[in-house]
């Protein structure tokens, strides 16, 4: 072929990537200007979702097989091939997807944040239920409860000989270890031990005071750390908004008396493991408030992390487009009209959560602008490394295009589509499906 030839296709087909992301722009203004509905964005995400299955499923998969089977390939053969191209693609994308996703790029969609600040939110507390499994007073309350006591939970560093509270000192706490060592001292003289004497040591796990949180009583020991702990701290006031706020709480509570803490003490009370399981599984709601705070300091310094996710995106299928393009007649439609038209929702979701993270539209349309490069050069290359030849190297390239751009579809379009438009988004994929087909379905009948 000759040089010139092979310039203008590499053009042409750049060209081709460059009108294939340029709804990406349009999708930004959308997101930052015009308030078009949720539901509406949400099913035109869903129909290209739909014809980008259609078209991965027509145009590249079955293609390639019938390919292979000209080549003296089996049908399970090819198909073993080609699922495997699919199967490699999609796990390259999932493990960069959530490797990108972890360095801040989950603030660009609602659905993969949402995902992402239930993640953090289990990872942040999970600690924190193990040593309240450990409480035994704790343990008495159920557990699917824990989450309504967990955001009152307060920590508090003691320093080496620092006291924590002395005998006759009100009782306003319970306190539990998390790292460390307390002495319980002996205060009062008598029958007792000798004041100043060391009754018990408490270290990791161990908690104290929890007889104010009953009774509102003073204290009858003084708790110092000779060598420093860190501790976790429960106001009585918020323990008692949670008990006037859960019936059943409460009801837990008033069932405690202290025979049946000291008595549990050494039973083992419920056991810890489980509870604490059944804890952490209950952790499946993020507040407003928590997810504003988990949303700026994901988008804080995340810039790079937000290029390389749009990137990782565009170039499967813009690869695909430059790997399958031979000309104009040979375009494909439907994978074009799939990333085109999903681009604008997409776009314009990301747009609405990189703003409520803090950044300026100024600089969320130079992060969404990549997109455009991407698709450029994606499609050039497509056509260079890929397009350029019909070996079985090839073949397989585009399978593992094809499973990374599948991989999308499932990973971010259609959650993203549900959680925008709820199950009526089952409709327009439908359809985008079906309008996919057709176009194929008329070249083939002619």
């Amino acid at each position: 072929m000759p040089a010139m030839t092979t310039w203008g296709e590499v053009i042409a087909v750049s060209a081709v990537g460059l009108a294939t992301t340029s709804s990406v722009p349009l999708g930004v203004a959308v997101g930052l200007y015009v308030p078009i509905s949720k539901r509406v964005l949400a099913c035109i995400l869903a129909f290209a979702a739909g014809a980008l299955i259609s078209a991965l499923a027509i145009e590249l998969a079955f293609q390639g097989a019938q390919h292979l089977h000209h080549l003296g390939f089996n049908a399970r053969a090819a198909w073993a091939f080609v699922g495997g191209g699919f199967v490699a693609g999609a796990i390259i994308y999932y493990s960069a997807a959530l490797f990108l996703e972890g360095k801040g790029a989950a603030v660009r969609y609602p659905s993969r944040f949402r995902e992402y600040a239930l993640g953090r939110k289990q990872e942040e507390t999970k600690a924190l239920i193990g040593l309240l499994s450990k409480c035994d007073l704790l343990r008495h309350l159920p557990a699917e409860e824990i989450q309504e006591l967990l955001p009152s939970v307060r920590t508090r560093r003691v320093e080496p000989g620092e006291t924590v509270f002395r005998a006759g000192d009100p009782g306003d706490a319970l306190f539990i270890v998390a790292h460390g060592e307390v002495d319980v001292m002996a205060e009062s003289p008598g029958s007792g031990p000798v004041a100043g004497t060391t009754i018990a040591q408490l270290v990791a796990g161990h908690a104290f005071g929890e007889m104010a949180l009953l009774s509102g009583g003073p204290r009858t020991a003084t708790v110092r750390s000779v060598l420093g702990a860190d501790l976790l701290e429960i106001g009585k006031a918020d323990f008692e908004r949670v008990i006037a706020s859960n019936p059943e709480v409460s009801r837990a509570v008033r069932r405690l008396s202290h025979e049946r803490a000291i008595s549990n003490l050494s039973s083992g009370g419920s056991n810890p493991s489980t509870w604490a399981r059944v804890a952490g599984d209950s952790l499946d709601h993020v507040s407003r408030a928590e997810a504003n705070k988990m949303l700026t300091e994901a988008g804080h310094g995340a810039g790079m992390a937000i290029v390389f996710g749009n990137i990782l995106d565009t170039i499967p299928a813009c690869l695909v487009i430059g790997a399958t393009f031979h000309g104009l007649a040979s375009l494909s439609l439907t994978l074009m009209l799939g990333m085109f038209l999903g681009g604008i929702p997409e776009a314009a979701a990301s747009a609405a959560m990189l703003r409520k993270a803090g950044y300026r539209p100024k600089v969320i349309f130079a992060l969404w602008s990549t997109v455009l490069v991407a698709g450029v050069v994606a499609a050039a290359a497509g056509k260079v490394l890929i397009g350029s030849s019909e070996s079985l190297a090839a073949i397989f390239f585009q399978a593992l295009a094809g499973g990374a751009v599948l991989a999308l579809v499932s990973h971010a379009m259609i959650p993203e589509s549900i959680h925008q438009g709820g199950s009526l988004v089952v409709l327009p994929t439908v359809a985008g499906f079906l309008a996919a087909l057709y176009l194929p379905l008329v070249e083939a009948f002619v």
